[in-house]
């Protein structure tokens, strides 16, 4: 469970990922640069779990205008590829209310490359934060500009998440990688999600990637273990310092014979 576009850091790990969004009628458009620093390692193809952090980011975005003053936590959040992703280029996504209820609020992204060709749907829904005295701040914006200090690092290493072998991934709780509740930020969980997938194989990238978000990462680190067979992957994702709490379970699936 991730809490969404809350109060941030001054300097804020996710921010340097460059997405941009502005409002365009009902729907909530962004956009970012594709740099080598998003690539995942031995591909010249973007990682999925940077599209999953910007749909969430639009989504929740979203979530925030019928969720105010309180803030939205996310429930679920899948991403689907239709072809590996560019290195390069710029991607935009274009997210639009599916559904507003008494509990749960969902949303759709469609994503594309340059061009306009479409890359990849993404699905999330949302439900206000149980905690009432987590408020957004006052003047919030859906609007965000790009960052002015972009990944300068690949970003597994700039999150300081790392392969532990085969199926596992370890990423460490850390001040620019929270949300204002001070838990681990959802875009970073589908990170390591992402890294246990991939971990036993080189050159591989993921077509799917779906997370379930159980309850918050508070302690850290989270120790992703993935179990693989036939390309299609189950990753629990545990709260080691908090009695190993299981935080996240994520579906993934790697493109049929490679990354392409």
């Amino acid at each position: 469970m991730t809490v969404s576009d809350e109060p941030r850091a001054p300097k804020y790990l996710l921010d340097e990922l460059g997405f941009a969004t502005r409002t365009a009628g009902r729907e909530l458009h962004g956009t970012a640069a594709v740099t080598p620093a998003m690539r995942v390692p031995g591909t010249p193809h973007l990682r999925t779990s940077i599209l999953a952090a910007w749909a969430d980011t639009l989504t929740g975005l979203l979530a925030t205008q019928v969720t105010t003053p309180r803030v939205p936590v996310t429930l679920d959040l899948d991403v689907q590829l239709y072809r590996p992703a560019p290195g390069d280029g710029t991607v935009q996504g274009t997210a639009r209310v599916v559904k507003v209820g008494r509990s749960v609020f969902a949303a759709e992204v469609e994503f594309t490359s340059s061009g306009g060709g479409p890359l990849a749907i993404a699905n999330a829904s949302f439900m206000t934060a149980p905690d009432a005295r987590l408020r957004l701040p006052p003047g919030f914006s859906v609007e965000l500009p790009a960052s002015r200090e972009p990944l300068a690092v690949p970003f597994a290493e700039r999150a300081g998440c790392e392969r532990r072998g085969p199926g596992v991934a370890v990423l460490p709780r850390t001040e620019d990688g929270l949300n204002a509740s001070g838990t681990v930020n959802g875009g970073l969980l589908a990170l390591v999600a992402e890294e246990a997938a991939l971990s036993p194989a080189q050159g591989e990238t993921l077509c799917s990637l779906g997370l379930r978000y159980l309850q918050p990462a508070r302690v850290g680190p989270v120790i992703a273990t993935a179990v693989r067979r036939d390309g299609l992957g189950r990753v629990e994702l545990r709260d080691s310092g908090n009695g190993g709490r299981l935080s996240c379970i994520a579906v993934t699936r790697t493109f049929q014979g490679g990354s392409g």
